[in-house]
């Protein structure tokens, strides 16, 4: 399996980019019947180089897009020195955008601020000047298919940098790019209710949503319809792209399957700048591979046709747990019983249809907090409250007296609800997919507690924390065509998405950063450790993840490969960890590891 990717890798890179990196390729292409001749250089053009476009291109462009193309400068140069300095702006940007969607709606962030370079950092306490880092040169704001076509044509023929950008929910650095054009899809807002759909074997309701639609829209979108749509659970997370291309999961996953799951056709824009359908009968190995095998490598999605289901009502349970003296967890033996007392119902939450939310956070002096949302799609309150009582008992039989509580009414899952308050965090994921064979042997099941607890021991020193959620998204429930894509199997075995979230301080060295990402490495060996051949959602994922091409994509990797060499044979869309982007990498300016703040070009 390993030479066959290999193989493939190399004829990826030898089709594109020639056998001698120093050499560019000039002799023609044949690209799907025509006749490309151009130099193939080292790296992707860059601000300040010979054949950077000039400004009358640019403007050209512009002209050709109805005018959409931003050159938006980084919002927080309002705290720093020098011409848009606004001392006002920046106390808005520190402490004011809690209620507001000023990031979300912001054309260059990402929430994830240490993948640009920490560059221009929103602080009263500004250290140095504001650069531009790893955000975009230009930014097209497309509000219809025909402007993203239009960038990737651009982009394209003048070799630069193209990234892909919705609501910059991404942690991994897939949304940010120096000297790049980013596509940025936050305002394709179209939504549509389909009564009556039919395409194969399936024949029901769907709805069409555009890229940029978010999933408190979807839920509106429900709402109007008096249906239920597989929607992320943050409320400001796209509805589509990214999330649903990586897998998506979601508090209805092991009811109705992953958000993949549910696509029924793509509207994509291909690197030949060509607009196309992507459905099961239709360019099917497109359809296949955007489907849980990754964004922002095949093409960019501008909607989809998604499954839509009848209204349903989600149940509810909280439990906390907390060691205190006086409190009803007296020490940390007795609180890791509890914990692993949840951990092991969890499996009968989830084969229920239910969804499980935890976090696990480290305190001073051997002392720990649990807390978990435990959701019932379509089940009563009543039968919630008996179903989790069993659990109760048992913590009652480890020594920790609390009551099971009441089961408020169930809620409809496609409530109404808005979307505001995200802003950049220095939070890194790092993340893995533990599988139902750690709960279904006990052995085996401690040696998963132990990994968690040991890891979660050290994270009060070193400044993170363990989150979990709970969710099984087996082939069985991804129903037609869900079963069949290129979701990571990982996915389709999961028990657990077991995260280490790593809160990095600002103002890291790059030093200090490799240092770090060592440590928590270290860390995630434990999880790897009891889950061998498992993988990791990339989503949620690092993109310093060893053997990413295994642990985000798993034994489809290969063919993945081949699906990115025929759409995308001269590399005109790349992105960190995403499939084929081992033929280039950042040429970090700053040193951070996994920084997108430097030039991209092949490697050797």
């Amino acid at each position: 399996m390993r030479e066959s990717h290999h193989l493939l890798l190399s004829s990826l890179i030898f089709f594109t980019y020639g056998v001698n990196c120093a050499a560019p390729r000039t002799e023609p292409i044949h690209l799907k019947g025509k006749l490309l001749s151009r130099a193939d250089p080292e790296c992707k053009v860059f601000p300040g180089d010979a054949n950077w476009p000039p400004a009358s291109e640019w403007a050209r462009l512009n002209a050709s897009i109805d005018g959409v193309l931003l050159k938006p400068k980084p919002a927080a140069s309002a705290c720093y020195p020098g011409p848009d300095h606004n001392q006002s702006q920046c106390q808005f940007l520190v402490s004011g955008t809690s209620s507001t969607r000023f990031w979300l709606d912001d054309p260059l962030t990402e929430l994830a601020q240490w993948t640009q370079g920490s560059s221009c950092v929103a602080t009263l306490t500004p250290t140095g000047n504001c650069t531009r880092g790893g955000f975009p040169e230009y930014v097209v704001n497309a509000t219809s298919p025909k402007h993203v076509q239009g960038a990737v044509n651009f982009a394209r023929d003048n070799n630069i940098r193209l990234v892909i950008k919705n609501t910059g929910h991404d942690f991994g650095g897939r949304s940010v790019g120096a000297g790049s054009l980013s596509v940025w899809t936050h305002n394709l807002k179209s939504t549509q209710f389909i009564p009556s759909y039919k395409i194969g074997q399936y024949s029901g309701m769907a709805v069409r949503i555009g890229s940029g639609v978010e999933a408190w829209e979807v839920s509106n979108l429900m709402a109007a319809n008096n249906i239920s749509v597989v929607a992320a659970g943050c409320s400001t997370v796209g509805g589509s792209g990214g999330w649903l291309s990586h897998g998506g999961h979601s508090t209805v996953t092991s009811t109705f399957g992953l958000g993949a799951d549910q696509a029924l056709s793509l509207e994509v824009v291909t690197a030949d700048g060509k607009l196309v359908t992507a459905d099961p009968l239709t360019n099917q190995d497109l359809f296949w591979a955007m489907r849980g095998g990754g964004g922002a490598t095949y093409g960019i999605l501008t909607s989809v046709v998604m499954k839509a289901y009848p209204p349903i009502s989600i149940s509810s349970s909280s439990l906390s747990l907390t060691v205190s003296s006086t409190g009803t967890v007296r020490d940390a033996e007795t609180f890791w019983q509890g914990v692993a007392s949840y951990y092991k119902f969890s499996a009968k939450i989830l084969d229920a249809g239910g969804y499980g939310f935890s976090y696990i956070y480290p305190m001073a002096n051997n002392t720990y907090q649990f807390t978990t949302s435990s959701s019932f799609p379509g089940m009563a309150s009543t039968t919630a409250f008996n179903f989790m009582q069993p659990l109760y008992n048992t913590l009652k039989g480890v020594g920790i007296n609390v009551a099971n509580p009441t089961v408020g009414a169930a809620r409809p899952y496609g409530s109404p609800r808005g979307g505001t308050g995200d802003r950049p965090v220095n939070t890194r994921y790092r993340s893995r997919l533990l599988p139902r064979e750690n709960w279904e042997d006990d052995s085996l099941f401690n040696q998963t507690m132990k990994a968690i607890r040991t890891a979660v021991e050290g994270g009060f020193d070193n400044n993170f924390y363990f989150h979990g959620t709970l969710t099984s998204p087996t082939e069985q429930v991804a129903g037609w065509p869900g079963s069949d894509s290129a979701v990571n199997p990982a996915w389709r075995k999961n028990r657990m998405h077991a995260m280490l979230m790593d809160v990095q301080p600002d103002g890291l060295t790059a030093q200090q950063a490799i240092n770090r990402n060592s440590l928590m490495q270290g860390y995630m060996t434990l999880l790897r450790d009891v889950s061998p051949g498992a993988g990791a959602y990339m989503n949620e994922g690092d993109p310093g993840e060893p053997n990413w091409q295994q642990a985000f994509y798993g034994a489809n990797y290969e063919r993945l490969l081949g699906t990115k060499l025929k759409w995308d044979p001269t590399g005109v869309f790349w992105a960190p960890t995403t499939v084929g982007s081992e033929g280039w990498a950042v040429q970090v300016v700053d040193g951070y590891p996994n920084s997108q703040n430097g030039k991209l070009c092949r490697v050797g």
